[in-house]
């Protein structure tokens, strides 16, 4: 525990200009962030008596060792510092919104030569256009479904349509016209993309054009008596209007408008959001966050606004958004969605009619989601602050092990071995902080141990002696609580040499044996059995096979990286240019191991006879051990 008296900023060298800062623990780690219009009147609270702080403040500032700042010359700048310095830094004191589930989108992927509509989730890329999100999957499938009867462009995956790219005819889609086919040339390039820009169209609300060249397709077709054409015309009519219709109408057509709800309490909140446009409901997304830091609900609308908009494209923010309440900084933030869209943005709160009814059910959507979030969180708060403490006083440590480090070794006979490191903070996995280490020629799991913990804090002592700016972008530069290897007292007594041999003292250190889950601590004859069922033991075991897990998936990518020719080459009845056909084909012998005899049996010069010797040859006894 740190006393704030001892980096307070010496008087009058605080600047009065608006600006963003940053408090520092003692390893350089950013732990908060804020903005202020008066950086010396906002930088003033924090280093009052410890007494009169907020429980959070207090925590805060004795857990930080350090506090700067950066002068900008508007408020709006510093709303927009302050944010990307809050996604580069995740800092754990600050407010951060996360979805309280994974949403489904629809995206159109323009970035690629044949664009494809599919149901994508997580974070968005570069070229890809968006559209909802939607609250069930289903939903985003069935209308996937219902506009490729209107509107038949590529929605297979880049395996399906390099295959039928290669034998020439299309999936089942292409047969029953809900795909155009563009894989074996029955449209062109520019006509296919040309028909992803109209899919986009019309899922952002925009069919008038599209349903006008149906109609008028379907007339002249039934003027011609070509009624196979109309039929085909007016089914395509029908499936666009199913699309639209399943996306309700709430308001006038032509309004494009974003609705924002906040269930605010003391330590949680949830928020909700209606995205309405043209009238009609396209998407509706959630977050729930636990506050580390106590802000009122102007503040809090404030975040949750930058957090919807933080990545947001300009066809994202409508010229209308409507929040709960006006935040102070309102109109720095108005410049900033200004600017991101080109064009005016109002924020206002919604008084009457249409728009706050919905905003009212959005309000009813965030308290559903909020208490069962509470529910949830408080159960997962006690059970984790317990296998904290029982771990503590299980293995004797100083302090309850905030930051868990795990590492486990992977390989396949002793070949394509890999190491894996991951890390649990306050019982949580922090994936940002995951790491891989290829190994060369170690001779057996403890050499591979030593190896991967050599490298890991050898990197950890030349990075802590790095300037504070430069270690808050290294990669190792924050050591744990408790290291945990896979292993029993071998491997715990060789990572034990590694830190007495690099002169690291403050990192406690134990393994969890797989076989009867037995804890043994370094140099100890016996090891330490915690009780079965014990918060504790569940955690080791829950840091253990995510070490297990991340390890597998680094090893199974290097595996089938390193595979080549001369792999396959070394099956039963297959030489060098059958090995290159089969290679060609299914692209690697992970691939090739999980195809049928008949597939197998298609691929250019091998024969049913042959396609058998090498299907029981991979399916026979033995097989790819993994460790």
């Amino acid at each position: 525990m740190t006393d704030p008296a001892s980096y307070r900023p010496a008087p009058g060298t605080i600047p009065t200009q608006p600006g963003v800062y940053r408090f520092k623990d003692p390893h350089g780690r950013v732990v908060y962030v804020g903005k202020a219009k008066n950086l010396r009147a906002r930088l003033s609270n924090y280093f009052q008596d410890l007494g009169a702080l907020h429980p959070r403040t207090r925590m805060m500032v004795t857990t930080a060792a350090s506090v700067e700042w950066t002068v900008v010359r508007s408020e709006a700048e510093s709303l927009i510092l302050e944010h990307t310095w809050i996604k580069q830094y995740d800092p754990r004191f600050n407010v951060i919104f996360k979805d309280d589930k994974s949403y489904p989108y629809l995206a159109v992927t323009l970035n690629e030569k044949y664009p494809r509509i599919v149901v994508m989730r997580g974070d968005r890329k570069k070229g890809v256009r968006y559209f909802g999100p939607y609250a069930k999957v289903w939903a985003v499938r069935q209308t996937v479904d219902t506009l490729l009867t209107a509107m038949p462009m590529r929605s297979c995956a880049t395996g399906v349509f390099n295959k039928a790219q290669r034998q020439g005819r299309p999936c089942l889609l292409g047969y029953i016209d809900k795909c155009a086919a563009p894989c074996v040339g029955k449209i062109s390039v520019d006509d296919h993309r040309e028909l992803a820009e109209r899919v986009c169209d019309v899922l952002g609300g925009d069919a008038k054009t599209m349903m006008r060249d149906l109609t008028r397709t379907m007339s002249d077709a039934a003027e011609r008596e070509d009624f196979e054409s109309a039929a085909r015309a007016r089914d395509r009519i029908r499936a666009l209007n199913a699309v639209l219709d399943r996306n309700a109408v709430v308001l006038d057509a032509g309004v494009d408008v974003d609705i924002f709800s906040l269930a605010d309490e003391e330590m949680e909140a949830a928020a909700h959001v209606f995205y309405v446009r043209d009238g009609r409901i396209t998407g509706e997304r959630g977050w729930v966050v636990d506050k580390p830091e106590p802000l009122d609900t102007a503040s809090m609308v404030l975040q949750l606004v930058q957090e919807a908009y933080g990545a947001a494209d300009a066809d994202d923010v409508p010229p209308e958004v409507l929040v709960p309440v006006v935040p102070a900084a309102a109109d720095a933030l108005r410049d900033v969605l200004t600017g991101v869209r080109g064009g005016k943005v109002s924020i206002r709160v919604a008084q009457r009619g249409k728009k706050a009814e919905l905003a009212e059910t959005g309000h009813r959507n965030a308290e559903q989601v909020l208490g069962q979030h509470r529910l949830k969180r408080a159960s997962d708060l006690t059970t984790r602050s317990a296998a904290l403490q029982e771990l503590q006083e299980n293995l004797g440590l100083i302090q309850a092990p905030l930051r868990i480090e795990c590492y486990d070794i992977s390989h396949t006979s002793g070949t394509n071995q890999v190491g894996s490191m991951v890390v649990f903070e306050d019982a949580l996995p922090r994936k940002k902080e995951y790491r891989q280490f290829g190994i060369a020629d170690a001779v057996d799991d403890t050499a591979a141990m030593d190896e991967v913990l050599t490298r890991r804090f050898t990197r950890f002592l030349e990075e802590s002696q790095l300037p504070p700016e430069e270690r808050e972008t290294a990669r190792f530069a924050y050591p744990p609580q408790l290291v945990v290897v896979d292993g029993g007292l071998p491997q715990v007594n060789a990572a034990r040499a590694v830190l007495d041999r690099l002169g690291i003292v403050d990192v406690e250190l134990v393994g969890l044996a797989k076989r009867l889950e037995e804890v043994w601590l370094p140099g100890e004859e016996f090891p330490v059995i915690l009780p079965r069922g014990s918060e504790a033991l569940y955690l080791l075991q829950r840091v253990r096979d995510e070490a297990h897990r991340f390890a597998i998936k680094h090893h199974r990518r290097k595996r089938a990286k390193n595979m080549t020719v001369s792999d396959i080459d070394a099956l039963p009845g297959i030489g060098p240019a059958r090995a290159k056909a089969l290679l060609r084909h299914f692209g690697s012998l992970a691939q090739l191991k999980e195809a049928s005899l008949d597939q197998i049996a298609l691929v250019p010069g091998i024969g049913m006879g042959t396609a058998r010797v090498v299907h029981d040859a991979l399916h026979g006894a033995g097989g790819m051990l993994e460790a």
